[in-house]
């Protein structure tokens, strides 16, 4: 691995890491905390749920820590024979983003689909990455905004 960054000194980052298709998502989190070292912030609570639709409720605790700057969200939500993929998606993506307004805390949506196939989510297993990045960048930009 090349040398990290100090691009994320003084970040601490929480990752919530979805157990359902857990061959994909425990990838994924190996990969953000990859990342999380790589820009040279600081792992922060690494926490496991069932899957993507019960994440909110930990994030929601995440940030009423003050020793968490942000929260990565993983997951992969494959579709299956009904809609229930699109319900779990937009009902996450939406609550994290209403408590990421909420608490003036970044999230960065590490959760692929809903509607792609098992291959699809494996090949989006870098995103994690890009979650990460994404967050550390926000909470330098919003530091700076005082």
């Amino acid at each position: 691995m090349p040398k990290g960054t100090s691009e994320g000194k003084g970040v601490q980052v929480g990752i919530v890491a979805s157990e359902y298709n857990y061959d994909v998502t425990l990838m994924m989190l190996e990969r953000a905390k990859e990342e999380v070292e790589f820009l040279g912030a600081t792992l922060g609570p690494v926490v496991k749920t069932p899957g993507v639709y019960d994440m909110p409720l930990v994030v929601k605790v995440l940030f009423g820590r003050p020793d968490v700057d942000a929260v990565v969200a993983l997951g992969a939500v494959i579709e299956g024979e009904t809609q229930h993929d699109e319900v779990v998606m937009n009902q996450a993506a939406r609550k994290l983003t209403d408590l990421s307004v909420e608490y003036g805390k970044p999230v960065g949506l590490g959760i692929s689909g809903p509607g792609e196939t098992r291959l699809q989510a494996q090949d989006r297993i870098e995103n994690a990455g890009n979650a990460v990045r994404a967050v550390v960048k926000m909470v330098r930009r919003l530091r700076e905004l005082g």
